[in-house]
């Protein structure tokens, strides 16, 4: 004991006559760090200038962390210089600590994958157009498409009243000049919307063009450094849509002086004056339908042109008159009616529409009745709450589906539901009937707020059209107050407050103080939305009239602490503070009985609030992204969570996660194979889960990074750090989630042939998704043997591999003694491959796999039809990208043969030394979009047969071997 006390004192001592030493040695590794920083930014600012290439997930979280540990110095450090009351020994041991993280960081940030992801610009970037044109928008379509191509016109302003079709002439136009590949596929597009705002333009250009202005804040600077980047493009197309105001180019960097042969912009706008104002050469206005034209949209929307009995058809013409010709209204009125027979309807509905136009003369006017008329018949009171609660989102904002669902949750405007699965089934069957009647737009595939900067969402979403937003604030005006992405600096006067205020939404302003003197009278207030704002502080006063409050969303905003009368909000539901990364400390919430939602992922905070123990309505925890080391025990034991996201590697009561028996969307780690099975093994045969990442093993931040939140479609189990050896060694079989779609092996201790470990694994035939990394054993991915005296009959083959034909995604990453796909124990002619083998493989990515010499075997490439992206790169021993089967001389004589390639868009070799031959034969491919190829100096042939306007990317010092290139197609290397 003595001893014991000894070494503490020992200790205790060093850590206060270090602490100097220690804050030097900090802040010299901070420097590396900030050195690595800056070639990080740099590698991503050469790399991200070229079309397709967008930076990994991964290399955006690390530079955030950066960010945030270099704050927490400046704090540390202030605190030291002041001779804070903090003990000196508290201090030197989080200088210890943080000393250890930036290291960590240091290690993190090599990036010896890249930092770039090669991205199929076709799925990303084309828009979604209506099929219908007509007559008068060919014409127009025309007319700006030769303006578009020849000398004498640098700029067109497309003008019109709103709804009329300018913004789907443009996006038409935008979709076939990223076909044709014009312009070098610099095609910009930008939506300005009604709130000029140059900064935000300057930051979404800056995007645009890879190029990173959060360091200048500067207008002028910002602008010339937008500049210099246009200059490295040449030629480009700018699209301005939505424009309400004019304003000089030269503020986002465009130059009076380019030529004008290099730069073309199209204006959009509901106003000559700004076109003209903007210096627009030529000004096209877009008019309403002709009666023929406006006839012939409603019935394409309505029954895809079938004809209508003589009478409905009579009324039918009489409702498309009095939607004037605008094809906003036209659409949204076939989407209404789309599926009424009934003639007494179609009379009613035609007397609705003419009474609620009387008197409105002005046609912007006009078409309101019109389009408040398909809301009205909406008929389902929750069809139209979910409707107008999109209204709270700023103008020609873009909602993920998920995340708008999870707030149809919050706000209780669904039916009740036994299950999180249920509400999310009725939540998208909702969207879908809003969409079919036009009220809503689809969107697919975008870029949203995550951590306090930007992600890129892959998936479907939802916007407003400004019309029907405007309809809809119309609707709530009496008792909702909407402002948002108005660039506000202040919240509203008090007197705007109204007492019957039932919804406000402050959402994306610049709001950064609510002050003590601001304390609104609103007990009817159910739901305040202050997210995306850089406020820093609330005064306790704020709240205090506001004791009805049910959802308040303060997420990505500055805020450093929350004011104590949060606690008096009895009736609130949802508590949302996610990327708050200055909020280090959240009051006790055992007051907030109702709470059903607590979000805390990616704050500051370090210890779970007190009191959560004791909210037994709650159903959803997230504390992903967070600085929580680990979950106390006795805190889940008494909830009824349906969803919980934690860290991955998070200490966590296993027993008390195992007694979450109404889970169905779980984020987290096991430390141990055993743990993971007492979870899955404690599942409830009623209780799916429906959502799962689930890591097994230690983490390895470089490469296992978080999902995207308000994607709810992961299934996904990682492998990592010899834990699948564990579970072979162990007395309890690996189980998994049966609806696993995605799995992941990260030095694990897979044996020889990836296949003969999955078939352990799943039974089934939902596995989308498999990566490999850093395995030394592995060899391949299926051997092909006679493990019986006789072949294997087909079907039974097939059935044995079943898993492997619905994959759709394969990485393979750092395996030193891979040798192929597949490995032929036999001659191939013996055991032949099972038709339907990766037959739905999209993605095949191959890094630095050290052995390989043959990627694909000429036998499997008929089974792949569907491969979209074939990836290859670093390979130091890779020959053949497609060759004969080994030890099969009857295969040689026919590998001249053609091959098709259907589906392939994207094909990106790099750093193969060795590589000799593509393909011997010749391959068809007529998708691909992308040819990458770079540092294969030995490759003498490109065997593709192409189309018209394939894209493809070099570097400018390959121009000599690119020329002596002997290509399938004469002059195709000119044509590309």
């Amino acid at each position: 004991m003595g001893d014991m006390l000894a070494n503490i004192a020992v200790n205790a001592a060093s850590d206060y006559y270090n602490l100097e030493t220690k804050m030097q040695n900090l802040k010299r590794k901070l420097e590396l760090l900030n050195c690595q920083e800056a070639d990080v930014v740099a590698r991503l600012g050469e790399e991200e200038c070229h079309p397709g290439k967008r930076r990994k997930h991964v290399v955006q979280y690390w530079l955030s962390e950066v960010v945030s540990k270099k704050k927490e110095f400046k704090s540390l450090e202030a605190e030291v210089n002041q001779n804070s009351r903090i003990s000196r020994v508290t201090l030197s041991k989080h200088a210890e600590k943080m000393f250890e993280e930036v290291k960590e960081l240091i290690d993190q940030g090599t990036f010896s994958e890249g930092v770039v992801l090669d991205v199929s610009e076709t799925i990303k970037e084309k828009f979604v157009t209506a099929e219908w044109k007509g007559q008068g928008f060919e014409e127009n379509f025309q007319r700006v498409w030769t303006y578009l191509l020849g000398n004498e016109v640098s700029c067109i302003g497309v003008y019109g009243m709103g709804g009329v079709g300018k913004t789907t002439l443009a996006q038409c136009i935008y979709n076939e000049l990223k076909n044709k590949n014009l312009f070098c596929g610099n095609i910009f597009w930008f939506t300005v919307s009604q709130d000029l705002n140059i900064h935000k333009l300057q930051n979404d250009f800056g995007k645009a063009l890879k190029l990173d202005l959060s360091d200048e804040d500067d207008e002028h600077k910002r602008a010339a450094k937008l500049g210099w980047a246009l200059e490295k493009r040449k030629k480009f197309v700018l699209i301005l849509d939505d424009v309400w105001n004019s304003f000089l180019l030269k503020k986002i960097g465009i130059s009076p002086s380019y030529a004008e042969y290099e730069f073309k912009k199209i204006v959009i706008s509901r106003s000559l004056e700004v076109c003209l104002k903007m210096e627009c050469q030529e000004c096209l206005k877009v008019d309403i339908l002709s009666d023929e034209e406006a006839w012939e949209l409603f019935m394409n929307k309505h029954s895809n042109g079938k004809e209508l009995p003589p009478k409905v058809k009579e009324i039918a013409r009489e409702v498309v008159k009095e939607c004037a010709g605008l094809p906003l209204a036209i659409v949204t009125m076939a989407g209404s009616l789309r599926g009424v027979v009934d003639i007494h309807e179609w009379r009613n509905a035609l007397e609705e529409l003419k009474e609620s136009c009387v008197g409105q003369d002005d046609m912007e006017n006009r078409v309101f009745p019109v389009l408040l008329w398909s809301f009205n018949r909406l008929r389902d009171p929750i069809l139209k709450r979910c409707f107008l609660y999109c209204s709270l989102y700023p103008e020609d904002f873009h909602i993920t589906r998920d995340d708008l669902i999870t707030n149809f949750i919050l706000e209780e405007m669904m039916e009740r539901r036994t299950s999180r699965q249920a509400y999310f089934d009725e939540g998208h069957t909702i969207l879908n009937k809003l969409e079919n009647v036009c009220l809503l737009e689809r969107c697919e595939n975008f870029d949203y707020d995550f951590r306090g900067g930007k992600a890129y969402f892959q998936g479907l979403g939802v916007k407003m059209h400004d019309l029907i937003r405007d309809m809809a604030l119309k609707i709530t005006k009496d008792s909702w107050m909407v402002k948002a992405g108005l660039q506000l600096k202040e919240i509203p006067e008090e007197q705007e407050w109204k007492e019957d205020l039932g919804k406000v939404s402050l959402m994306r302003n610049k709001i950064e103080k609510i002050s003590s003197f601001t304390s609104p009278k609103c007990p009817k207030l159910s739901t305040l939305l202050l997210s995306s704002n850089p406020l820093k502080s609330i005064q306790d006063s704020f709240f205090l009239h506001m004791r009805g409050l049910h959802v308040l969303n303060l997420s990505n905003t500055q805020i450093e602490y929350l004011p104590n009368s949060i606690l008096d909000l009895e009736e609130l539901k949802a508590l949302l503070l996610r990327g708050c990364r200055t909020l280090e400390f959240v009051p006790p919430l055992e007051n907030l009985k109702a709470l059903k939602e607590l979000d805390l992922s990616y704050t500051g905070i370090k210890e779970i609030p007190r009191g959560v123990e004791s909210l037994t309505n709650l159903k959803c925890l997230d504390t992903i992204g967070s600085h929580l080391e680990k979950i106390p025990t006795g805190i889940l034991q008494g909830l009824s969570l349906q969803h919980l996201s934690l860290a991955t590697d998070m200490r966590i009561p296993i027993d008390e996660v195992a007694g979450l028996k109404q889970l169905e969307e779980f984020y987290g780690g096991f430390r141990s194979m055993h743990d993971f099975n007492i979870f899955i093994k404690s599942r409830p045969s009623d209780v799916k889960l429906n959502f799962f990442h689930i890591l097994i093993g230690s983490k390895n931040k470089v490469y296992m990074t978080d999902p995207i939140p308000g994607n709810f479609n992961v299934k996904s189990v990682i492998f990592s750090n010899d834990s699948l050896k564990e579970g072979k060694r162990g007395k309890d079989k690996i189980m998994l989630p049966q609806n696993v779609d995605s799995l992941v092996f990260y030095a694990c201790g897979l044996c020889s042939c990836l296949f003969d470990d999955i078939q352990q694994l799943i039974s089934g035939t939902e596995l989308k998704t498999c990566s490999v990394w850093f395995e030394e054993g592995i060899v391949c991915i299926v051997r092909m043997s006679l493990e019986k005296e006789q072949p294997m009959a087909e079907e039974e083959q097939q059935s044995s591999l079943m898993p492997l034909h619905y994959l759709e995604v394969l990485y393979l990453r750092h395996l030193p003694n891979f040798i192929g796909l597949i490995r032929w124990e036999v001659a191939p002619a013996v055991a032949p491959l099972p038709r339907g083998l990766f037959s739905h493989l999209q993605r095949l990515v191959v890094v630095r796999c050290g052995k390989i010499k043959k990627l694909l075997p000429r036998s499997l490439v008929q089974n792949l039809h569907n491969l979209n992206n074939l990836s290859v790169e670093s390979c130091a021993k890779l020959e053949e990208i497609i060759g004969d089967e080994e030890s099969d001389e009857g295969f040689g004589a026919e590998s001249n043969t053609v091959i098709t390639l259907p589906r392939l868009e994207i094909l990106y070799l790099d750093n193969l030394p060795e590589l000799e031959i593509i393909y011997k034969g010749t391959i068809i491919c007529d998708s691909i979009k992308k040819i990458h190829m770079k540092r294969i100096k030995k490759v003498r042939k490109v065997p593709f047969s192409l189309p018209p306007h394939a894209a493809r990317e070099t570097e400018e010092d390959e121009s000599i071997w690119w020329e002596s290139l002997e290509w399938e197609q004469p002059n195709a290397n000119r044509v590309l």
